[in-house]
């Protein structure tokens, strides 16, 4: 295996995450919110996994991503198939993950220089 610095020079990139937050550049966040390379949409407001419509991904769409991680908190869990549906007849890839995961991922993709976004549900208890 090769290994290789990582360049995220001016993206935004997860420097932590845990129970309930996560950090972006080394800023943490406790509300939900979308993230990519160039571009935050800070306090998304969401409803349960189960509940989420493509109406709610609108500021998302607006940024042109070509894949979403959609990270559903500490355990996976799945949206209705009508919103994969609508993102897939819309051309945009889209995985469903953990939070941490979708985090490892999101800094893979950017480094990659793809057109990712993290759109990441933070559970408030």
């Amino acid at each position: 295996m090769k290994l290789h610095l990582a360049n995220f020079a001016h993206q935004n990139v997860f420097t932590g995450y845990g129970d309930n937050y996560v950090q972006i550049n080394q800023t943490r966040y406790d509300k939900s919110l979308i993230v990519l390379p160039d571009y935050l949409i800070e306090d998304w407001s969401t409803p349960p996994v189960s509940q989420l419509k493509i109406q709610h991904l609108q500021n998302l769409l607006a940024h042109s991503p070509e894949i979403v991680i959609l990270g559903t908190g500490a355990k996976l869990q799945f949206p209705d198939h009508a919103l994969l549906s609508n993102l897939v007849k819309l051309g945009i890839g889209i995985e469903i993950m953990d939070t941490k995961a979708c985090c490892r991922t999101y800094n893979i993709l950017a480094e990659e220089g793809r057109r990712v976004a993290a759109a990441i549900i933070i559970e408030n208890c």
